[in-house]
């Protein structure tokens, strides 16, 4: 049997789904550019009041470092603009078996990445961050405590008091932060409330197999555009300027990101530009409000850093668990997750969760399945008579592939019918390599004996080598092609394959070798009952008298 011929119906199934998905981008672009035509920006500051990001090129001069410590985020605010500048992840070590915190923020020259917030005066030329006042210098949420509040002071040249107030909560990694500006003067203050991200572009993983890589860029939502993504590379040449309502803005990385989901009530302008540095800047800014003496206004917004966690980012703002970017295959890689970690939740380890979903798999398609091996089956048996017509029509290849269809339609054979378990498993394949990539309730996550990360490669190749076995045990059980030449290929394949694997996470090697041990079983078991005449060709079965020829009186 011609298995390069299904391995190509495979390749064009994804080829096809690709274009789909770049089909379904640019339409989204198209909708993009049609919702920002469509929202009036007479409310929204022009490019040049937006924030400048020339305070925070460098690390903070004064030193003044205010230190939060809840039992999920390890955060720094800094007192100049009180904005959180450092901020590591206490529950996920930076390597396996690291004391080392993974740190998401920083104000490192190198790798600078940090949050701005706050308000802009509109008639001042340039933004300038205010040095704030608080009470102490170290927070610590306790065990029983409900909330932790970390309140900041300051008052602007035009006599505005500003306060900035960070609201912790345990296990949650978002942030509510709370501005309130006060007008105790005589006149009436206008400004805008804006929160930015500032980062370098350093890219926070490598390039993984198939030179596929994690999302890594700023990524907005909109009502009809609920996930853009926008590399870094393209923003100098394509920063964005869109006008949204509600919203979010987040800078994604590989398992993590940093988010602002402002008040859904308003609309904003959202913006990106490139310092000559090399320093990039994506933020949001609202609208003009103004402060009438003696008065005061509230500015909401939820700061999110963390890790991607499907739940929690639902639970913050419609979309933004998109950011959990399972590739054009999401659609199955979503249902693959939940099922994984519903058996997760049951088994207590992501290899043994990774294992009951092959079987699961493969029990659902059993029927597919067997119907399948039935073919191959009944394509082995034949082999001696191809064989024979190979001999008959050596010098004539025409007649020969004239007289081997006809010899498939005399025994009812279907060549094609053993391809179908090949093709079902591409997708699901791709699939179970972005959830094992984008997921990180797997990054880390051990199963047995050597074993301890299924998101990377198997340390001492035993699993790939043991799926070579596998596949070559399933090539032996399969039948051959009459030509000699692509015999000796698909016999050769197993070891090519086996090499492929070697760099693959072992959790998606894990599920090819469990679904090649499953597959080898039913088809041994199939073949066997075939060749013992426990099945009956689909032509000698009777057939099953419709439900109303088995009525009384029929």
């Amino acid at each position: 049997m011609n298995y390069i011929r299904y391995f190509l119906y495979g390749a064009l199934v994804v080829v096809c789904l690709m274009l789909w998905n770049a089909w379904q981008q640019d339409r989204q672009a198209i909708i993009r550019t049609k919702t920002v035509a469509a929202v009036s920006q007479s409310a929204i500051p022009t490019q040049t009041q937006l924030p400048t990001t020339k305070s925070i090129k460098k690390t903070p001069i004064s030193k003044k470092i205010i230190k939060v410590k809840t039992d999920v985020l390890d955060v720094e605010i800094d007192t100049l603009g009180g904005n959180i500048v450092k901020a590591s992840l206490p529950k996920y070590p930076i390597e396996l078996k690291s004391k080392d915190e993974f740190l998401l923020l920083n104000y490192n020259p190198k790798t600078l990445y940090t949050s701005q917030s706050g308000l802009l005066n509109l008639g001042q030329k340039q933004h300038k961050p205010l040095r704030y006042r608080v009470a102490r210098n170290n927070y610590v949420l306790g065990k029983d405590q409900k909330q932790l509040a970390v309140t900041l002071n300051a008052t602007n040249p035009q006599g505005i008091k500003i306060t900035k107030t960070y609201t912790f909560e345990p296990g949650k990694y978002n942030v509510l932060v709370n501005l309130k500006a006060t007008n105790n003067t005589r006149k009436v203050w206008n400004g805008s409330y804006y929160a930015q991200f500032i980062r370098t572009d350093t890219p926070s993983s490598k390039k993984g197999t198939f030179r596929m890589r994690s999302f890594f860029g700023v990524a907005i939502s909109s009502k009809d555009s609920p996930y853009q993504k926008n590399y870094f590379k393209k923003l100098s040449e394509k920063p964005i300027d869109q006008t949204i309502k509600g919203g979010w803005l987040a800078m994604v990385q590989h398992y993590f990101i940093g988010a602002w989901i402002p008040d859904k009530n308003f609309v904003y302008h959202y913006y990106s530009n490139v310092n000559d540095d090399g320093t990039y800047t994506a933020g949001l800014v609202g609208p003009a409000v103004a402060i009438n003496p003696g008065t005061s206004v509230d500015f909401n917004a939820n700061f999110y850093a963390g890790p991607k966690i499907t739940k929690s980012l639902n639970a913050l703002s419609p979309f933004l668990a998109k950011t959990v970017d399972y590739g054009f295959l999401w659609f199955i890689a979503i249902v693959l997750f939940k099922v994984m970690k519903l058996f997760y939740d049951i088994l207590g380890n992501w290899g043994w969760a990774i294992i009951a979903v092959t079987i699961l798999i493969k029990l659902i398609f059993y029927k597919l399945s067997s119907s399948s091996y039935r073919s191959m089956a009944a394509m082995r048996k034949l082999q001696p008579k191809l064989a024979r017509l190979k001999e008959q029509y050596a010098g004539n290849k025409q007649a020969y592939s004239k007289a081997m269809m006809e010899l498939y339609r005399k025994e009812k054979v279907n060549p094609l019918g053993g391809c179908l378990p090949i093709l079902i498993q591409i997708p699901v394949f791709f699939a179970l390599y972005w959830v094992l990539l984008e997921s990180v309730e797997l990054r880390q996550a051990p199963f047995i004996f050597w074993i301890h990360d299924l998101s990377v490669k198997d340390p001492y190749y035993v699993l790939p080598i043991l799926m070579g076995i596998s596949m070559y045990v399933q090539q032996k059980l399969s039948p051959m092609s009459p030509d000699p030449t692509q015999a000796k290929m698909m016999m050769f394949l197993p070891l090519v394959m086996t090499v492929f694997f070697l760099q693959f996470p072992a959790g998606l090697v894990l599920y090819w070798l469990v679904n090649n041990v499953v597959s080898v079983l039913q088809q041994w078991y199939i073949m066997r009952k075939y060749e013992s005449g426990g099945f009956k060709h689909h032509s000698e079965k009777k057939k099953k008298k419709p439900w109303w020829m088995i009525l009384p009186g029929r």
